[in-house]
């Protein structure tokens, strides 16, 4: 959706005419960038929040040369999508998708009995 196609669906479902909605739209933007700089968060009601994080040095590498470098801290800006709005697009968990959520430790019991027969087996070679 472009901003001239958001900008009408919002004026219509307002009520309202273009020229308010485009208004609205231009101001939403530098009110969310001064919040998210001043307080470290904004959050948009059933869409999510923009979320000011600091990230810690690390050591990274060159992939070239494989050199080991420092990459220093920086501060970013993330956008954490609102639990209603991932419901609304992607759609509840199904009923199938909770059963193999049930059955995944299952599975996991079975590996680690599989790896204690493997441990068995060598110790017995």
């Amino acid at each position: 959706m472009t901003k001239s196609q958001l900008q009408a669906a919002l004026a219509e479902a307002t009520q309202t005419d273009k020229k308010t909605a485009g208004a609205f739209l231009n101001a939403l933007g530098p009110i969310a960038y001064k919040a998210v700089k001043k307080e470290g968060e904004f959050v948009l009601p059933g869409f999510g929040k923009l979320v000011k994080r600091k990230r810690p040095a690390r050591m990274g590498f060159n992939p070239t040369t494989r050199q080991k470098m420092k990459v220093a801290a920086k501060t970013v800006v993330r956008f954490r999508v609102a639990k209603g709005a991932k419901d609304a697009i992607l759609g509840t968990k199904a009923p199938s998708q909770a059963g193999k959520q049930a059955s995944a430790p299952t599975a996991r019991a079975a590996g680690k009995a599989g790896s204690s027969r493997k441990a068995a087996g060598k110790g017995a070679t």
